[in-house]
């Protein structure tokens, strides 16, 4: 999959191509739906797929801390939408000229700079400045200069609409099921283990610290994980948190994994850390004894745990 970093870098490869445009935080089924289609008209026309998205995220731009959390980085979201087929991404960086694009210059992203020739965006789709572009906007521009804009039908599951909202709600009440069925993957992060400050080892649990590069974690709390990117998968035991007993307020979640029956350095690789079942909520202890107490209490469940069969 071809990354395109700004409108200025549209080559003409990326031209006359089957769009659609939107977040696709997290990269769900329904998500996947959409692609799935995209993909197959951009076959049947035989031309390249492309999908639109904007960084940071227009309700990280306007609402900054504020925004939801998100269910996967920019990095994360590339490797999903290259594993789903897509040709290219166009990203965008959503600033304050971007927010005061008029309609008629999107229109003409789409038609003079893309040449787009068939467009899927949901009925509800709004842009340009104050939102005044829609869906009929983009079915005129499509019968006046002749590229195909079709809207594209929720994917539900037991009757509620599949979206990166209901997945995030999932992973806030600890429903890793739910949320597996949901993305069509077990949830997982990614990221770089880097240098903490030794608290696990001081512990004798030492940890993987996994910079979340994010104010807001889409889950919290002590979680059964496997990670990926080594030799082979290991179990482990993972916090997501701002470590109250030790740390004062204000601080960015971070991802720490203590990994079972593991010898070896680990800083500096790129792992992944997928999520399995949650064990217990974050909790601020007295001290440092009553925390020790409680991670070796986590540590002893993980393995009982997986050691069964169902993990």
């Amino acid at each position: 999959m071809r990354v395109i970093r700004g409108r200025h870098n549209i080559r003409a490869q990326d031209q006359g191509c089957v769009i659609t445009i939107g977040n696709f935080d997290g990269v769900h089924l329904g998500h996947q739906a959409i692609l799935s289609k995209v993909k197959r008209v951009s076959e049947d026309m035989v031309c390249p797929s492309l999908l639109i998205c904007f960084e940071p995220q227009p309700k990280e731009f306007f609402e900054s801390f504020q925004a939801p959390a998100r269910l996967t980085r920019f990095r994360e979201k590339v490797e999903q939408l290259s594993l789903a087929g897509l040709d290219r991404l166009l990203c965008l960086q959503f600033n304050a000229e971007t927010r005061g694009m008029s309609v008629e210059d999107f229109i003409a992203l789409l038609t003079e700079d893309l040449k787009v020739k068939a467009l899927f965006v949901g009925d509800d789709f709004k842009f340009g400045a104050d939102r005044q572009g829609d869906f009929e906007a983009l079915t005129a521009a499509g019968a006046a200069q002749g590229f195909s804009v079709d809207n594209f039908s929720t994917l539900t599951h037991d009757s509620e609409r599949i979206s990166s909202t209901r997945i995030r709600g999932c992973l806030a009440a600890g429903d890793m099921h739910q949320a597996e069925i949901l993305l069509g993957r077990p949830y997982a992060i990614s990221g770089r283990v880097v240098y903490g400050q030794q608290l696990g080892r001081t512990l004798g649990v030492p940890t993987a610290n996994i910079q979340l590069h994010r104010y807001k974690a889409p889950l919290s709390g002590v979680y059964l994980v496997k990670m990926l990117g080594l030799d082979r998968p290991y179990p482990g035991v993972a916090n997501v948190g701002v470590r109250p007993t030790v740390e004062s307020g204000g601080v960015k979640p971070i991802l720490e994994v203590h990994l079972l029956d593991f010898e070896g350095d680990l800083y500096g690789r790129q792992v992944e850390v997928v999520f399995i079942e949650k064990l217990r909520e974050e909790q601020k202890f007295s001290g440092l004894p009553a925390l020790k107490a409680a991670i070796h209490n986590d540590i002893e469940r993980a393995r009982r745990r997986f050691d069964q069969p169902t993990i």
